[in-house]
This record gives C-alpha cells, structure tokens and sequence, in this order.
C-alpha cells in the first residue's frame, strides 16, 4: 500500500480468535469506519471531541481496559505525511510513516486495522493530517478506538486481476485466485460470504454470482494465501475495495482455498479469459451494433439465409445505409465474415443501379427524401479485409464538411456473401473442403453451439492442439474461415472448451487474416514453449443466421430444457407441427435437436414421454425412422422414412429430450494401453468370479472345471474425462446391481468393450469390463478427487480427472484361447452403448495393430478412433446396421 504497518505492543497476549466459519471471527474484527472526524488540538491544546454514541458494536467490542495498564505519559498522534509527523511515543520516539523506521514509535500508517499472527495490533487506516492530543491517564484502549475510527484513506486500492482455475467445469465457476505483487494467490473462505461473491463475479464479467463454495471444494491452490476474512458490502466494484486482514496476512491452509458459481451471462468487454470482436468501438464515438443484409431481389428474399442486399448498419440504436462511394471488395470480405460467411462473391451491381434509380424518379417513394438526409447514410468504410468486425475498420458516419452530401451521386452498398458448405442447400454434415498447399485440416470439438470449440490441428498425421499463447481474433478469424464460418466472435483462452489429450502442435500462432488455413500463419512448437492442455485455445464463430431453431420445439417438460420433441414440417404444401415416432430415436438424434434449439447438448434421449403433455396442435407424428449422424445442424437434414411408419402410433411414445449445457467427454489413454499389453495363462481355479460375470470366452462353459486355464490378453486401461461435466452413471444407487462374488456394485452393466477383429472387421475375441467402480483414480495437481466407490461411495469421474483399471484386476482382458495366431486388429469401445451421454463420441473408439504368434503378442499404433483422421465410428456404425437390419 506505500506505506508500513505499526504496531501497538503489550495490550494483548496471544492471538485473539474464535471459532471456524463466522466473519470476523479469526484475527482482529475490522475496525468501524468513522461517521465524525477527530479534529486537532489548536496550539497544543487538549481537545478531545466525542465519539459517537454507542460506540463500537459488540462484534467490534475490544478487551476490557482493566487488563491494560495505562501509559505513564501523552501520546500525540500526528498524520501529516512531511518529517516529523507521526505518532509521539512516551519518551519522545516518533514514528514516521513515510520514513520507513519501525523501530521508534509505537503506530504506523497503513491500510485497515488488523491482528497480525504475534496477536499484535496492526493499523493499516493511513492517518489523516490531524494531531490527535491523548490524556496522561488514557488507556490503550482509547488510543486504540481513536485511530480505529480516522477516516480511511482516499488513494485508490492496489489493482488487482482476479481468474478461477481448478477442473474445467462449466464458465463461470471454480477456485478464485487473485494476481497480486505478480503472483498469483488464493482466497482463504474464513468470513466469505455471498456479497464477496457476487464482488468477485462482478469484477470477473459475470452478472451476478449464484453461490460460493469452501474448503477446497474446486481443489487445493498453489502459492500464498493472499487474502483473509474478506468482508465486502456487496457494492464494491473490485475485491481490494473490500476489508480484509491484509494482503498475505492469513493463517488458513490450501484446503480452505473459497471458489465461487457466477451467472454464466457475461458483461461485455470483461473477461480476461476471451478476446472478442463485438462491441469495441475502436472509433472514438462511433457505436456500430449489427450489421445486415436487406434483400432487395425477390429470389435474395426467399433465400435462407439471406446472403446478397443491401447493407444496413445499426448505429447508435438506428438503421443506417452504408454509401457505396469508394466500396471495396475488403468492405464486403468483412461484412460477410461478421455475417458468419467465409468469402464474399463479385457483384455487377448495374442491376441494382437501375433499380435505384427508377425509385429516385418514382413520386410516390420516399427514398430521394430520406437520401438527402446525412441520418440516412454511414459516410464511408475502409476496411483491409482482415479485421474481425465492422468497428474495426476507419468509418466515417458524417461527411466530411457539414453542408456536403452524405453521398453524392451514390447508392447503397451491395454485398454478396458466399456461405460454407455446411450452410449451401442439399448439405448439413459440417463439413468442409481443406484447401491446399500449407493447409493443415482444422476441427472444433467439445463446443455447445455450432461454429465453437477447442481448436485441434491435424499435423504429423495426428490431431493435437493449440496452445492460446499470443492467440487472438486474427488467429481465430483463419481458423473460423477454413471450417466455413464467419470471421472470430471471440478467441476463447485458458482450455474454456475442455482440455485435450495427446500432443499440442501449434504455440504463438501469428496470422495477417489473409490466410486461407492456419498452416499459413506462423506459430512455433508448443514443445519449445512449455505449453501445457490447462492453455489450449478455441473459437466462437460468427454463424449464418439460418432460423433453424424456429423449426423444432419441446412441449410439455418441466424446463426449457426438457420435453417432447415437436417439429415444423411441410404436409401438403402447408407448414404444420407434429410430433416424432419413438422408435429408433436415439442420443445422436437428441444431440440434433438440443443443438437445433442451442440448448447445448443431449442427456437423455428418450423414447416414450408418459408424463409430457405435448401441444394440441401437434399431436400427429409426422416424422418416424430418423437416424442423425450427431453432426447436422437441423433434424430435418437427418435421414428419414418417407412415408411415415410408426407401429407404436405416436402419442406416449413420442420422442422426447432432455438438454444440458455441458457434456462430459470420455477419452481412452491409447499410448497406456500400448505399454502394458501382455498374456496370462490363468487357472480356471481362480476364474469362476470372472465366468460368472461373463467376461471369458463361451467356451469356458465346456470345459471342466476347475483343471485347465484360459488364455488371456491383459492391458490396463486409463479413462479421461475430458468434458466440460462430471460422467455420472445414468442410474441412481438404488438401482446399482450387486455382485456377491466379488462383493461391489455394478453402476454400469457395460462400461467398455473389447474386441480382437481380423483386418476385414470379423470378430474372433471379444470381453466386455462393467462400471463396477467407476471413480476418481487420480487427477491432475491442483484438483481434487470427488469420486471413490469405497464405503457405497458416489461414483463417476470428474472434469480433468481419469479412472485407470489395472491389468491385473478382474475382466481387465481378452479371452483369446480360441484365437490362432496370426494380425489382428484390437478394440476398445468406452460407453459402448452411449448409456451417458457425451459431448462427442467419435473419440469413444480406441484401436491398436495386434500381432500374435500363439506364445507373445505386440501392440502398435495405438489411437483414439480420431486421433489420425480415421473415420473408425462411421464404419463401427454402418456394421453395428448390416448386422441388426437398420438399413
């Protein structure tokens, strides 16, 4: 704070605490801000004005006088920052605030008035220039209340940064640390409360908090405890404004680290944790909100969406027409991007000359009116093509000299947009062609709407990711653009989109916004910078405003989250609702209209809805046999029956959803499973547990028990969860099996499977591993585990932590004793029925090359089902099809 601590000594013995848990219970109780000033002695004469009536509350209340012996001697207090100011000890000592000597007196200015940890007094209220004259006979005590209540002091508070680390949950939660002195700290939850909460959310870009949580709850923190029995009014505008026992004066531990939940509607401009594109303003008083096309041609006007009109700019809360004097095809670039188009197309604009024209001469229009008007028109645009918005770009709103036109001899800007091939008629799959030369093929995953994401590059033939050094909207434009979106609406830092797992390619990428892929951009190697998965970056995209979401809607559930699934189809050349057969529906047809409606994405898909009400006005099923892929924007891009064929006739057997906004993701640790492969003869003796939970082979049935062995294929096996929620089973406790051979609950029937394929996809092996203890095995430093089967525990696995199944447990195999030797293909399928739902399943499949001779086996190239591109899930689907009679 600029200035040292003072300390009065003797009045006390030992520290002054009390119990756990209330405010102002651990170290001193803050002192109470002054309501009348204590003026000065004139002359060196004692005056002594009143405190106020009533004095100090209870809470506030000091020990009792009789416990501290009077100074034999005055004590003048003087404030005045100059020499010789100070406090005047007994024996003539001054202390001098600004002087830095501690030694000699007995008071010192600083920031509060707090205990330190040797149960001393500590002032930290900068005295004010005033001399405050005590009687011989006078307490400490009185000394004490005096300085307490000086007027604090009008510097402004130490800035400070605030962030929330901890498991990469949903936005907006987690461990709250605070960067101060250049080093980052915790907050002790001592006194925390929900005003210091909705402070910290505040200062974070948060609305307002939700709750606060304590010990630890988003794991321990690292470094200083920084702040201590915080107390706020609520009303700060940052946490250093609130009253606390000074910076790093704490006595808590690391297991006591406050986190909080905030509102997860951010404030504009306020996070440090994104860059973004809307709303900067960058021109001094000009405010460019929203820009549109408005079609002018008829075929432009039943286009969806619109992609060629004429250019209206939203200023200042009001449309206004751009001129066209000195349009550039980098104008256009940019409008199209902030339309979430990734190229813009040449126009011959004589056509809409014309038509300009004729409506000039028209009588009964009013446009030679309203063009004659400088409200009418923004001026002029001059854009370079690469910005990310609109405000970006030196704009003129008026003309230059305030009696010329707006736009003299000139129209309104003409734009045509060319959209990305996932938003071109006859297509919806997402995806898009990968340019040549430098291009590296780029994807987003683990995003709730479509166009975000953690950014993953496929280099080296494998996908990794970016680390968000120096990433910005530049970077995040290129990457938006290749996938055939708009430009960035915001470059998203600090692993917002879950953390990956496997290799990070990409650091300090640099791009000029010209670039066709972000191959072409320069960046270094994310090896030579440290870069860890807590750092990867991703992108929100600006997205064509297609009107998908007014196409579908859920009725009857007890949230906007929930219901039955309704859509708007055409029936006879007229646009009706209805409802969809239940047959067949499915979590990736879930997943579909959860991101339809931009509620995130599916948990439970569901098949029958007994207890939703649907609308009157769609009970017909005018939708049956759909299959969806996962990736379409819409349902009405997914495969379906042409003539509707619903045995079970709709109704309660309507499809229905329920929605989150975050998803776990679960990810196999291919590399593990590469390293620990090994055979195991083991004696049918010590397999009857294993055979009667069905993991060994059918023919272990005929064999006679208990003389022989079986053949097993062994391998550990580590499970990552890396979503943005916890997995959670899908089923409550009480509804658990339990296996009274080897004595635990089975949460998951069917966790994993695996499987030995020859290499044209025919299974010779198979085995299958249930969620018999579905935990929290470890977790990466600074998270804590939540989940642990012991004692009936709650099972799952938590955001950023992994469950590992040894080798040498039960289940954790193959039976291969019927398999000759020869080149297989070995397969590992994690939540192989999707019982829970996930943010992405295209990862669940993991595949090794298997050679075996009939006495060894080696593992190679080990790899999640998307880890090189390889399309392994369609093909698992299409098979999972031919053999079930789906097609």
């Amino acid at each position: 704070m600029g200035t040292e601590t003072g300390r009065v000594q003797g009045w006390a013995s030992g520290k002054v605490r009390g119990g756990r848990g209330r405010p102002g219970q651990r170290g001193l109780p803050r002192c109470v801000p002054p309501r009348r000033t204590i003026k000065a002695a004139a002359g060196g004469a004692r005056q002594q004005e009143l405190l106020e009536a009533g004095g100090a509350s209870p809470r506030h209340r000091l020990p009792h006088a009789a416990a501290h012996p009077a100074p034999p001697a005055p004590a003048t207090v003087s404030a005045a920052g100059g020499s010789g100011d100070g406090i005047r000890a007994p024996g003539g000592g001054v202390s001098n605030p600004t002087s830095g000597d501690a030694g000699r007196g007995g008071v010192m200015g600083g920031r509060g008035c707090v205990q330190d940890g040797e149960g001393t007094l500590v002032f930290r209220h900068p005295i004010p220039r005033s001399t405050i004259v005590m009687p011989a006979d006078a307490s400490p005590i009185l000394l004490v209340l005096l300085l307490c209540r000086v007027a604090p002091s009008k510097q402004e508070p130490v800035p400070v940064q605030l962030r929330l680390a901890g498991p990469r949950g949903p936005a907006g939660e987690g461990r709250l640390e605070v960067l101060y002195q250049g080093r980052w700290g915790t907050v002790c939850d001592d006194g925390f409360d929900f005003h210091v909460a909705t402070v910290a959310c505040r200062q974070l870009g948060y609305t307002t908090a939700i709750t606060w949580t304590h010990s630890a709850t988003y794991g321990q923190g690292e470094g200083p405890i920084w702040l201590d029995n915080v107390q706020c009014g609520g009303s700060e505008s940052s946490l250093a404004e609130c009253v606390h026992n000074g910076w790093g004066t704490s006595d808590c531990h690391h297991g006591e680290d406050a986190g909080v939940v905030c509102s997860g509607q951010r404030l504009p401009r306020s996070s440090p944790q994104a860059i973004s594109s809307d709303h900067l303003g960058e021109v001094p008083g000009l405010s460019l909100e929203e820009v549109r096309l408005k079609p002018i041609l008829a075929r432009a006007k039943l286009s969806m969406p619109v992609m060629e009109g004429a250019v209206e700019v939203k200023h200042n809360g009001r449309w206004r027409q751009v001129c066209d004097a000195g349009w550039t095809r980098n104008n256009s670039r940019v409008i199209c991007g902030m339309l979430g188009f990734p190229q813009e197309k040449h126009l011959d604009t004589s056509f809409y000359r014309k038509l300009w024209n004729k409506k000039l001469k028209d009588p009964n229009s009013s446009l030679k009116t309203l063009s004659q008007k400088n409200s009418f028109w923004v001026h002029r645009v001059r854009c370079r093509g690469t910005e990310p918005h609109l405000s970006h770009c030196p704009t003129e709103v008026s003309p230059p000299a305030p009696r010329q036109h707006a736009c003299p001899r000139g129209m309104h800007a003409i734009v045509s947009c060319l959209p990305g091939p996932a938003f071109q008629k006859g297509t919806g799959k997402g995806r898009s062609k990968t340019p040549s030369g430098k291009a590296l093929p780029v994807r987003l995953r683990a995003g709730t709407h479509a166009g975000e994401g953690r950014v993953e590059v496929l280099r080296h033939g494998q996908w990794g990711t970016v680390c968000d050094k120096q990433w910005d909207l530049a970077a995040a434009s290129v990457v938006c653009r290749q996938l055939g979106y708009g430009t960035a609406k915001q470059a998203l830092l600090g692993a917002q989109m879950g953390q990956g797992l496997g290799p990070i390619h990409m650091s300090e990428v640099r791009c000029t916004g010209h670039e066709r892929s972000l191959g072409e951009c320069r960046f270094q190697d994310a090896e030579q910078n440290g870069c860890r998965h807590e750092a990867d970056a991703a992108v929100r995209c600006h997205v064509p405003n297609v009107d998908f979401e007014s196409q579908v809607r859920l009725a009857g559930g007890r949230s906007p989250y929930e219901g039955v699934v309704e859509v708007l189809v055409q029936v006879q050349g007229q646009l009706q609702w209805g409802t969809v057969c239940g047959a067949q529906w499915g979590l990736n047809e879930a997943m579909v209209v959860c991101r339809q409606l931009g509620l995130g994405f599916a948990s439970h898909a569901l098949q029958e809805t007994w207890y939703w009400a649907g609308s009157p006005d769609a009970a017909r099923v005018l939708m049956s046999g759909v299959r969806c892929a996962g990736t379409e924007l819409a349902l009405q891009q997914c495969q379906r029956h042409g003539p509707i064929h619903c045995p079970s006739g709709g109704g309660r057997f309507s499809a229905g959803v329920t929605c989150t906004a975050h998803a776990p993701d679960l990810v196999m640790n291919a590399q593990l499973v590469q390293e620990t492969a090994y055979l195991e003869d083991r004696p049918l003796e010590l397999l009857y547990c294993a055979h009667e939970e069905r993991c060994l082979s059918r023919s272990a049935d005929h064999m006679q028990w208990p003389y022989g062995h079986r053949r097993l294929l062994r391998f550990s096996s580590q499970i990552h969860n890396l979503g943005r929620a916890d997995f959670r089973p899908r089923m409550g406790r009480h509804a658990w099996t339990w296996h009274q051979c080897h004595r635990h609950f089975h949460s998951i029937e069917v966790f994993t499977h695996y499987d030995l394929l020859t290499l044209n996809g025919s299974k010779v092996a198979e085995g299958h591993k249930a969620s018999f203890c579905l935990e929290d095995t470890n977790c990466p430093e600074g998270l804590q585990r939540r989940f642990a089967c012991a004692n009936f525990g709650e099972q799952g696995v938590s955001v950023g932590c992994w469950d590992t199944y040894r080798h040498d447990i039960d289940c954790q195999w193959i039976d291969i004793t019927d398999v000759p030797p020869g080149s297989y293909t070995f397969q590992v399928v994690v939540n192989p029925k999707h019982e829970v739902a996930e943010s992405d399943f295209s990862n669940n499949v993991m595949r090794c090359k298997c050679k075996y001779d009939g006495q060894r086996v080696w593992m190679h190239g080990c790899h999640t089902s998307d880890a090189y591109g390889a399309d392994v899930v369609n093909d698992l689907e299409r098979r999972e099809r031919l053999a079930s009679n789906l097609v």
